[in-house]
């Protein structure tokens, strides 16, 4: 469905069916690329991206996370994301950017290569599902989250996100949409893309840092919420503690905010909640300009 649109890859744009690497590639075979996603929205002015500096941030964090250095800087590829969203037309989206080695390694494990850069703009649509408030259903999953000592789960890397694909495989086979990542320690984490919140007595919770991404819709949302009346608190969650919240609900890049209405066995109602509600609200508020407040959040696509 996508073969219309073109890719930027290191400086071009190539047709989507081009966009290719070597089997043998190091960023394929040892799984050393990393990536972030933002979203673009129409204004009255063209199309904006939702805080892509602190995306930008986040990407350029990563590298440095495992060690690696991009071969473009941050301007460079703000100029390019806006030539790929020029090139594809695109209104309301998304921005895929990908960092990997294109280098073929057969045995090699460390490269002194900078990471190759590729950028997809893609349109909106059914797959996509932006800003989805269809209600979800989560469990527990009976795989633990990714030990910060093992590799720098704050860093948006391709290699993590195998351990959330086995939380939502399980999940799924289980008759839920979402699997929820507990730490070793026991703790509630996160979900395999999603962070986590939950409602109790009128107070906004989620898990703190050290264990998680780092989430720019996460910080979107602790930012947010004072600011609209709601008290926050990132703190250590038990299992008890989420199965008797009050609201839960899911967020990340595509879906901003997406109401939980079953944790395991206990049906939650209404859904969705009254807090819940008002974060969707404000942040709708946000992304179509009737909230001055936080118009520096929308950054102009400069085409």
């Amino acid at each position: 469905m996508f073969e219309n649109l073109k890719v930027w890859m290191n400086g071009k744009l190539v047709p989507w069916n081009n966009a290719n690497v070597h089997l043998l590639s190091h960023g394929f075979s040892r799984a050393s690329a990393i990536f972030d996603v933002f979203g673009i929205h129409p204004s009255p002015d063209g199309p904006v991206a939702f805080r892509m500096d602190k995306h930008l941030e986040r990407f350029f964090r990563s590298a440095e996370l495992l060690g690696m250095e991009i071969m473009y800087d941050k301007n460079q590829i703000t100029e390019a994301v806006a030539e790929c969203v020029k090139a594809n037309n695109i209104k309301r989206g998304l921005i895929k950017i990908l960092g990997y080695y294109s280098e073929e390694a057969i045995i090699s494990l460390v490269l002194d290569s900078k990471l190759d850069v590729a950028i997809f703009a893609i349109p909106e649509s059914d797959e996509i599902g932006l800003d989805s408030a269809e209600p979800i259903s989560i469990c527990f999953s009976d795989w633990r989250k990714i030990h910060p000592a093992t590799v720098p789960v704050e860093a948006k890397a391709c290699s993590n996100y195998l351990n959330g694909m086995l939380a939502r495989k399980s999940a799924k086979q289980r008759g839920y949409d979402v699997g929820i990542f507990l730490t070793t320690d026991g703790y509630v984490a996160e979900g395999s893309i999603e962070s986590l919140f939950m409602v109790k007595d009128g107070i906004l919770k989620t898990s703190k840092l050290g264990n998680i991404l780092r989430s720019i819709t996460r910080m979107t949302i602790l930012e947010l919420a004072p600011k609209i009346g709601i008290e926050t608190k990132e703190t250590d969650i038990m299992p008890q503690e989420l199965l008797a919240a009050d609201e839960i609900f899911l967020s990340h890049t595509g879906i901003k905010v997406g109401p939980v209405n079953r944790i395991e066995d206990r049906v939650l109602s209404p859904v969705p909640g009254e807090i819940t509600k008002k974060l969707q609200q404000a942040l709708n508020d946000i992304i179509t300009f009737k909230d001055e407040r936080f118009k520096d959040w929308l950054q102009p696509i400069d085409i």
